[in-house]
C-alpha cells in the first residue's frame, strides 16, 4: 500500500498541531515545560455513520460542523495545556460545566459575529450602492468584491498580531508535514522543512472558493429589501458551502491548468496564513501526524 494512500487533514491550535484521519484525530502540543503531549482521539464522522450524510453537495455541511466543533475542541485543550500551574489552579475553581458553556458561548458568538462581518455588512452597504447603481447583479457583484476585500483585511490584520504569528508557523507545520508525507518522504524534521508550507485542501484556500462561489450564486438573487436580502444570503451560507467544498474535493483530486488556476489565489492567501515553522514546531506536527497514520494503518490491517 503507498504510503501517500492515505488523507490526513490538519489544523494549527494554540503550540500544536491537530491532526485528523478517518478514525481518529490526535492533538499535539508543546507544552510549557517543552515536552511534546500528544493525545489521540477516536472520532467517527456523521457522514461515515449515516451513508446519506456522505452524498456530494450534503457531506460538504456535515464536514464543516464537524470541523467547527473538534477545532473549537482542541484548540480549548492546547489551551489548557499550555496554561501554567497557576492558572490551571484558577480554572479549576470553574464547574465543568461552566466551562463547556464558556465555549459554546465563544463558538456561537463567533460564527454570529463572522456572519455579521462576512454577510450582512457587505449586503447593507451594497443595499446602499444600489440608489447610485440601479443594475441589480452590478451591485450584488460590488457586494461580492467588497466581501473578499473585508477578508484580505482581516487576514492582513491578524496576521500582524504576534501570538496569531505563532499559530501561523504551526499552520505551516501542519502543511509541511503533510506534504512531506505525500511525497513519500522520510517524517522528519529536516526532511519536512524541506517541502512547501502551501497545501490545495487547506481551509484558507476552501474559505476563498467560498467567497468565489458566493459571488456567483448572490448574483442570482435579484432582492431590493435589505433586510429580505441579508436572510437570503444567510440562508444560502450552506449551500455555497457545501459548492465549495466539492470544488476543493476536486482540486485535490485533479491536477490541470484549470484546477490549478482556480486553486491559485488559495495559495497565494496561505502565504499569509502560515508561516515558516522551526524544528521543533514541525516536530509537534509530525508527532501528531504520526499517532493518526499509526491507527489509520491498525484499522487497515484488521
Amino acid at each position: 500500500m503507498p504510503k501517500s494512500c492515505y488523507s490526513i487533514g490538519g489544523q494549527a491550535v494554540i503550540e500544536g498541531v491537530m491532526m485528523k484521519g478517518r478514525h481518529e484525530y490526535a492533538v499535539a502540543v508543546r507544552t510549557p515545560e517543552g515536552d511534546i503531549k500528544t493525545e489521540l482521539i477516536p472520532y467517527e464522522s456523521l457522514s461515515a455513520r449515516h451513508k446519506i450524510l456522505g452524498i456530494p453537495f450534503i457531506r460538504g455541511i456535515v464536514g464543516f460542523v464537524e470541523s467547527l466543533y473538534i477545532g473549537m475542541k482542541t484548540l480549548t485543550y492546547s489551551a489548557e495545556i499550555g496554561m501554567t500551574e497557576e492558572e490551571r489552579a484558577a480554572e479549576k475553581q470553574h464547574a465543568p460545566i461552566v466551562n463547556k458553556l464558556l465555549m459554546t458561548g465563544t463558538v456561537i458568538l463567533s460564527v454570529c459575529i463572522a456572519l455579521g462581518i462576512f454577510v450582512a455588512l457587505p449586503s447593507l452597504i451594497g443595499s446602499l450602492l444600489e440608489k447610485a447603481i440601479p443594475v441589480l447583479w452590478v451591485t450584488n457583484l460590488l457586494e461580492g468584491l467588497l466581501r473578499m476585500i473585508i477578508f484580505l483585511l482581516y487576514i492582513v490584520l491578524i496576521s500582524r498580531m504576534k501570538d496569531i504569528q505563532r499559530v501561523f508557523q504551526y499552520h505551516g507545520a501542519e502543511h509541511k508535514t503533510i506534504n512531506c508525507y505525500e511525497s513519500g518522504r522520510p517524517l522528519t524534521p529536516e526532511d519536512a522543512l524541506q517541502c512547501t508550507r502551501l497545501h490545495k485542501r487547506c481551509g484558507t484556500s476552501f474559505l476563498f472558493i467560498i467567497m468565489l462561489i458566493s459571488i456567483l450564486l448572490f448574483m442570482v438573487i435579484q432582492v431590493k429589501n435589505p433586510l429580505l436580502k441579508i436572510g437570503y444570503r444567510l440562508l444560502l451560507v450552506p449551500a455555497v458551502a457545501s459548492i465549495s467544498y466539492e470544488v476543493l474535493k476536486l482540486s485535490a483530486k485533479y491536477d490541470n491548468k484549470f484546477v490549478n488556476a482556480l486553486v491559485y489565489p488559495g495559495l497565494l492567501l496561505q502565504k499569509l496564513t502560515t508561516r515558516e515553522p522551526d524544528k521543533d514546531q514541525l516536530a509537534v506536527a509530525i508527532s501528531s501526524f504520526s499517532a493518526v497514520l499509526e491507527k489509520e494503518l491498525e484499522h487497515d490491517a484488521a
